[in-house]
């Protein structure tokens, strides 16, 4: 079953919304905060990685300013995230230090994960991150985002970052026990769905409208988001914040709530995306060695390049050619024109004193990159 999926799945992002964190808006539920703290820490010492992505900031902030609904000005929303996002960090940061874990906060806007360079940097710092055993948290950047630029939900931005560093499932924690066929507070023969396709058109009927006073979303934006993270392979889980011990029996192979299947294995998306909706800014020209590379699954390695032809940014979608000119392979590049032709032809380990920096040791890594 695919619950044994989510049972080996190596790297997770967990969504908290705002009605978990706040305890429905009288503040920071700081006894929730620590139990999930307890339970990732249990996850973390069996070897998998954990992202956690908290809404609360501005319900925070809402309550320390004493609102009690929640405003429409962007300036207002603005000011909220403010004051609540301090509470947030140093709640979680106590937590986790409880555990032994050290936690990072990160806030993204939509322009970080739309913009080429921002995204692969957004990427790196999270990979970089997990693979030193720190648990990111990650929230919308309240403080600024205008509304051409807000993911609009924290599920949302959970599907988003599940993509991102390609994660193996998405749990999204709410304050109901999952998706229903209607809504369970109006309808009494409402059953909970335990499993179904994400993506499939008859979720969306089913879920529900808007979310509460306190929070944005509602289960329609969860049942998006599992869509979005299907897309990357990712599974969805949908359950209650409330169940006890739900993120280690999730992780054990036990069956909460609404699971959301991707029927996408995860490098096939990512492949197919790579190779049919990119646009190629450059092209490197590769001697032989680095071709056999490629074709065995290996990464591009600047001594095997031999030729960097226009000009791209880092981030950029460039075409890998063999000597006569025929594409062998395209991927997103780590570095830009610039510096990938001082480093052409050069071994991994003297990028830092060509440059004086170094981003990563591959121009191209082969989970950026598709043979064609």
């Amino acid at each position: 079953m695919t619950v044994t999926r989510i049972a080996a799945a190596q790297r997770l992002v967990i969504k908290v919304g705002s009605a978990l964190v706040t305890n429905n808006g009288e503040g920071l539920d700081l006894t929730a905060i620590d139990e999930w703290a307890r339970q990732i820490a249990v996850l973390c010492r069996e070897g998998k990685q954990v992202i956690l992505v908290s809404s609360g900031a501005i319900a925070c902030g809402m309550q320390r300013l004493g609102w009690r609904k929640r405003p429409h000005a962007v300036h207002e929303l603005q000011a909220a995230a403010a004051v609540g996002q301090m509470g947030l960090a140093q709640v979680y940061e106590s937590a986790f230090a409880r555990y032994d874990l050290h936690s990072a906060q990160i806030l993204l806007t939509h322009d970080d994960l739309a913009d080429r360079k921002r995204y692969l940097n957004a990427r790196s710092t999270l990979t970089t991150l997990l693979r030193y055993g720190v648990v990111p948290i990650i929230n919308e950047n309240d403080t600024v985002v205008t509304d051409e630029i807000k993911f609009g939900d924290n599920d949302t931005l959970g599907a988003l970052v599940a993509n991102l560093v390609e994660a193996d499932c998405l749990i999204i924690l709410t304050d109901q026990q999952g998706l229903y066929t209607a809504d369970p507070r109006k309808d009494a023969a409402a059953t909970l769905i335990g499993e179904a396709r994400a993506g499939a058109s008859a979720l969306e009927a089913m879920a529900g409208g808007a979310g509460s006073h306190i929070g944005k979303g509602g289960m329609i934006t969860k049942v998006i988001a599992a869509k979005r993270a299907a897309s990357s392979g990712a599974h969805t889980v949908i359950a209650s914040g409330r169940e006890s011990d739900a993120i280690v029996r999730l992780s054990r192979g036990e069956s909460l709530g609404t699971l959301l299947v991707s029927e996408t294995p995860p490098l096939t998306a990512r492949k197919q995306w790579l190779a049919d909706h990119l646009q190629l800014n450059g092209k490197l020209v590769l001697d032989e060695g680095a071709i056999d590379a490629l074709r065995e699954g290996r990464s591009l390695l600047p001594i095997g390049v031999r030729a960097v032809q226009g000009e791209f940014e880092r981030g950029a979608a460039v075409a890998c050619l063999s000597g006569d000119g025929h594409e062998v392979a395209r991927g997103l590049v780590n570095y830009g024109s610039g510096d990938a032709r001082r480093i052409a032809r050069h071994a991994s380990q003297e990028i830092e004193d060509i440059l004086g920096y170094i981003d990563e040791p591959e121009l191209i890594h082969r989970d950026n990159m598709v043979v064609t």
